[in-house]
């Protein structure tokens, strides 16, 4: 089916459709879109069918029982997410009651803080939003969309070195440590320190959690191995920290993962936390926001709600969070 392109002015369009158009793309359903919009199914695909021939391009196409965004519509997502989320700002003004707000808000973080962080967030969320929704996605989405600059997503858990970017805030969470996981019938590895010479003679898996490629803490890691003489020699990569948990049941392989994620893990499956000999540096990890986000009511809250449920005692808590130039990052990594 053609689709002419409409020449309109702004004024002649029904800007309820962009609405639809959100909840569809949100959601990737018709049916889950008319939920929350709380109308019909026929209303979201009257809606959906007067955007087609107003923007001249069939915007979904149908797999399985979902819809899936075409080219031209992906274009439109950031607009269309940002223009709502202005929106709600400007409705909501100063006057965010939490009790009340049936905003959705998104968090981005990896498999390891969905097992160790993201329960804890949900439960004051449903605690002291409870009419609201929690979208959370991961670190391939929040790269693909560029989310925090967009305004797709509110915030991200991330190691703290992630806030390079200007216009980026963080404010320090917690240190992560470095552990590793090896089954507990290792045939070789039987204490609970990992020397040099064991680590040197294991064969590991490796970590490719960003869009397939090694993430921050990889390559954080293998800094640390050339300084002290470690041999990293994957003989597999797995983009989920729980995936290399599990490959770890099947093989001799050593996996490397954060502390939390490790100790959660062994009490999960018939695997042992080592402690490598050589001290490792603790990570720390950050919620990270954006600027376009930094004075929204209701995206502040939702950050204070995270800081209280994830921040460490041992963590000197600022009085105002910090904003991370690339600049003076840059400049701080060359030193």
């Amino acid at each position: 089916m053609r689709y002419a392109r409409a020449v309109m002015n702004l004024s002649a369009i029904d800007l309820n459709l962009f609405l639809v158009l959100h909840a569809v793309l949100e959601t990737g359903s018709a049916t889950d879109a008319a939920k929350q919009l709380h109308v019909t199914q026929s209303a979201v695909s009257n809606a959906l069918a007067r955007l087609r021939e107003m923007l001249g391009d069939p915007l979904f196409v149908r797999s399985g029982r979902g819809l899936v965004p075409t080219p031209r519509c992906e274009e439109l997502r950031p607009l269309v997410v940002n223009a709502v989320a202005q929106l709600q700002v400007a409705v909501d003004g100063q006057r965010f009651v939490p009790a009340e707000s049936t905003r959705t808000f998104t968090l981005s973080c990896g498999d390891n803080q969905d097992v160790c962080d993201v329960p804890r967030v949900v439960e004051a969320f449903a605690r002291k939003l409870p009419r609201a929704r929690l979208r959370v996605v991961s670190i391939d989405f929040l790269m693909a969309s560029d989310g925090l600059t967009t305004g797709e997503v509110d915030a991200a858990l991330a190691p703290q070195m992630v806030a390079t970017r200007d216009g980026y805030f963080c404010e320090d969470l917690y240190l992560e440590e470095m552990a590793f996981l090896v089954r507990k019938e290792h045939p070789r590895l039987r204490g609970s320190t990992l020397t040099k010479e064991e680590f040197n003679a294991s064969r590991h898996i490796g970590m490719v959690i960003a869009q397939g490629r090694p993430g921050i803490g990889h390559r954080y890691f293998q800094e640390f191995c050339k300084e002290h003489g470690l041999e990293f020699n994957p003989a597999l990569s797995v983009s989920h920290f729980i995936a290399a948990g599990m490959a770890v049941t099947r093989t001799d392989y050593v996996a490397g993962m954060p502390g939390r994620t490790a100790d959660a893990l062994c009490a999960m499956l018939p695997v042992k936390r080592l402690r490598l000999a050589i001290t490792t540096p603790p990570m720390p990890m950050a919620l990270i926001w954006h600027e376009r986000t930094h004075s929204d009511p209701g995206a502040r809250y939702f950050r204070q709600l995270m800081v209280e449920v994830l921040k460490e005692p041992s963590m000197t808590r600022a009085t105002e969070p910090r904003a991370k130039p690339a600049a003076a990052a840059r400049r701080a990594r060359g030193r």
